[in-house]
Formats: C-alpha cells, sequence, structure tokens
C-alpha cells in the first residue's frame, strides 16, 4: 500500500476540473483502502492543449492534446496513475498502458450558457455564440443555421469571462464539469439528448496505469464502475470505427435499459449542413460490437463525400 513515505502519484492537468477530478480519484481510493491523504501526491503536468490557447484544436493535432505529456510520465514512471476526462482519450492508448478504470458516470448533458437567455431556441436571429467544440458547432449549425460560430477555448473561468466581456452572447459547458466544481448553477439549462447528442464518454472520469503493474491494478479495482464502463465500451467502439477525433463531428450516448444496452449515435458534416443518426440495441456484454455495428450502420447511409473534408 503507498504510504506517506511512498507515495502513490496521480498525474492530471492542472485546470481546477482536471484537479477535482484527481481529487475524487484519491477519495475514492482513500475510502476504498482506508489510505490517509498523505498516501498520495497530486502532480500536475501541463499537456500541449493546455499551453496552445490561441489556435483550434483541430490545427493543433485533434485527440491527444489533453493527454500526450501524462501518459509520457506515466510511461517513464514519473506517475503511477493518470486521471483523464473520457471525451479527451484517443481510443487507443500508447503500448504498454491501459484504461481499465472508470469512476461512476456524472451528467452527460450539454450546458447551454448564457447572461442574457435561457437556451438554444431564445438565441436572437444571428446571434454569436462561442465554442472549441466541433461536435458542439456542427450540432448548432445543423440546428440554427443563423447562428454565428465562433472560436472559444480556455477552462470553464475563461469562458465565463469571455462572456461578461461580450465576445458571445452564448457558449457549451459539460453539465458534469459544472457539477464536479460545485457551479451547477452556471448553466442556464441542460440540453438533453434527446435535443443534442453529448460528446461520447462525456461525464466519465478515466483512469490509466502500466499494464504491468500489478500493485497499481489491485489498488484501482475496487473503484471501477462497471455499468460506466459497459457502456462507454459501446461509445468508444463507436467512435474507433469512425476514426473520431477532434476534427470529427461526432456524438453519442449509451444507457442501460435492465439487461440491455441502447446506443444512439448521429455524424455531422462540420458545417452542419448535413447529419445522420440511428440507434441499436443490444446485450449489455456487447458493447464494443454494438458501437461498431451502429458506427457501420451510419457509414453506409452517409453520401460518398460525406467524409471527404477530411
Amino acid at each position: 500500500m503507498p504510504d506517506q513515505t511512498h507515495p502513490l502519484k496521480i498525474g492530471t492537468r492542472g485546470s481546477p476540473l482536471a484537479l477535482a477530478q484527481a481529487y475524487e480519484t484519491r477519495d475514492r481510493l482513500m475510502a476504498a483502502h482506508g489510505l490517509a491523504e498523505a498516501a498520495f501526491e497530486v502532480v500536475v503536468i501541463k499537456t500541449t492543449g493546455d499551453k496552445v490557447l490561441d489556435r483550434a484544436l483541430k490545427e493543433i493535432g485533434g485527440k491527444g492534446l489533453f493527454t500526450r505529456e501524462i501518459e509520457e510520465a506515466l510511461s517513464s514512471g514519473a506517475i503511477d496513475i493518470a486521471v483523464h476526462s473520457m471525451k479527451d482519450m484517443p481510443t487507443v492508448q500508447p503500448g504498454g498502458l491501459i484504461l481499465d478504470c472508470l469512476l461512476p458516470r456524472e451528467d452527460v448533458r450539454d450546458a447551454f450558457v448564457s447572461r442574457q437567455v435561457g437556451s438554444i431556441h431564445e438565441l436572437p436571429q444571428g446571434a454569436v455564440v462561442g465554442s472549441s467544440s466541433l461536435r458542439r458547432r456542427a450540432q448548432l449549425a445543423n440546428r440554427r443555421p443563423d447562428l454565428k460560430l465562433v472560436e472559444f477555448r480556455g477552462n470553464v473561468q475563461t469562458r465565463l469571462g469571455k462572456l461578461d466581456d461580450g465576445v458571445a452572447v452564448a457558449t457549451f459547458l459539460a453539465m458534469a464539469g459544472l457539477n464536479r466544481l460545485g457551479m451547477a448553477d452556471v448553466a442556464s439549462s441542460a440540453i438533453e439528448p434527446e435535443e443534442m447528442l453529448p460528446a461520447l464518454a462525456q461525464g466519465a472520469i478515466g483512469i490509466e496505469r502500466r499494464e504491468a503493474d500489478d500493485r497499481v491494478a489491485a489498488l484501482l479495482a475496487p473503484i471501477h464502475h462497471a455499468p460506466t464502463g459497459m457502456r462507454l465500451a459501446a461509445e468508444r467502439s463507436f467512435l474507433k470505427t469512425l476514426d473520431g477525433s477532434c476534427e470529427t463531428p461526432i456524438a453519442g450516448l449509451a444507457l442501460i435499459e435492465g439487461d440491455r444496452l441502447w446506443l444512439r449515435g448521429e455524424i455531422l458534416r462540420p458545417d452542419g449542413s448535413d447529419a445522420i443518426r440511428g440507434e441499436i440495441r443490444g446485450a449489455l456484454s456487447e458493447g464494443a460490437e454494438i458501437g461498431d455495428t451502429l458506427a457501420r450502420q451510419l457509414m453506409a447511409e452517409a453520401p460518398k463525400d460525406f467524409f471527404d473534408w477530411r
């Protein structure tokens, strides 16, 4: 067991939300094993996505921007585990690393945030809306082509500051992040999945470790949340088959219905001019197959030029 002399080193980004997720992981491990806070050390690692804030994510490398440096530290042994927002995670881990521990999933919905109006439907014609998410921008353009969309990057506090400065009338955040920060009241409204599907794996925290580290595997096993794992098996398989990245507008959500899994998915052109949606149900144990099947169904429905923008 880790102790004050040999603490378990938890790698994370340094944003308030990333730190909240690292502390949640630490607290769950403390409770599961009866350990003191001193048995853990939170190690902040700055990633490329944190350093480059003046360009769109798609221009500087897509998925992996918020994980690469942390995974390098994990591989080198500088940290023992890495805590990630699962929606930021590539679908394939670097050799020698494994992601097999997920915490209970938070609210999956997007939050609509505005100082002036309460929902997307209340936005005036031609209003300026800020978002760094290609998925959200494409979905919004598909539903409200009259709106003007602008790039909007930064943490929660930075984006709220931009709203206060009048850069945009509204923006989007994840309800999960706001809840974890104790800032749920920032949301003007939560967007139901029936209106706008969230990012795949939104609201889920994943804990990555070295594949050969049996000691850490044993520490993490009691805090893994199996239902979240079943849902994400379908969602991440859907994403993987579609070769999803920060350059790909893809949305989806898996829900558990008794002993069945229900997966909804959506693919869009980046300008929102076309969207293809579908859903599928199957056995809980077949999440990966369900995700792959739905992805192939949507790809088969897409026009030949649907993915040409890549």
